[in-house]
């Protein structure tokens, strides 16, 4: 049996380098981020797939433009003045200048990343790793939590997100 088939039918074991999933650890990050919506998470990408994904998702989002006070910004700036209150009041060529640092900290942090062995393989069901199940809806990536795990920090996640923005 190979490590992408299950060795347990209820707990199924997922290999590090399965495309149908993002794989990230709990941690913090070496910079601050303030705009940056992927650096404001604890999610840190756990697999060389998941730093793929995460770039390209960021990137989306940058190619992405809004128009806030008559000024075009990229979707990271547009969508953090949209989510965080703190930034609405903010001149926006300073929050595009820091969007810019940050962008540069951000993607240098994920390519310096260690990664699990992409020959490797997890439970689906554990306490060390945050497992997101990718699926396509139309031309749109969603990310399900797919464990235990997952689910509860999500939970948090978004209430976290929902008293910062009260």
């Amino acid at each position: 049996m190979n490590d992408t088939e299950n060795k347990d039918l209820n707990n199924p074991t997922i290999s590090f380098n399965d495309i149908n999933y993002a794989i990230y650890r709990i941690g913090n990050w070496k910079n601050s981020y303030e705009i940056n919506l992927i650096g404001t998470s604890n999610e840190i990408p756990a697999t060389e797939n998941t730093k793929e994904h995460v770039l390209g998702n960021l990137n989306e989002i940058r190619n992405s433009k809004f128009d806030i006070n008559g000024k075009e910004v990229n979707g990271i700036v547009g969508l953090s003045i949209q989510l965080n209150p703190l930034l609405q009041g903010k001149n926006i060529d300073d929050l595009v200048a820091k969007e810019e640092e940050e962008y540069e900290n951000i993607v240098n942090e994920i390519n310096g990343l260690e990664t699990e062995d992409s020959e490797g393989s997890i439970e689906l069901e554990n306490d060390k790793f945050l497992i997101y199940k990718l699926e396509k809806d139309h031309h749109v990536t969603i990310a399900k939590p797919a464990n235990g795990l997952t689910m509860k920090h999500h939970a948090e996640e978004i209430q976290r997100l929902k008293e910062m923005n009260g």
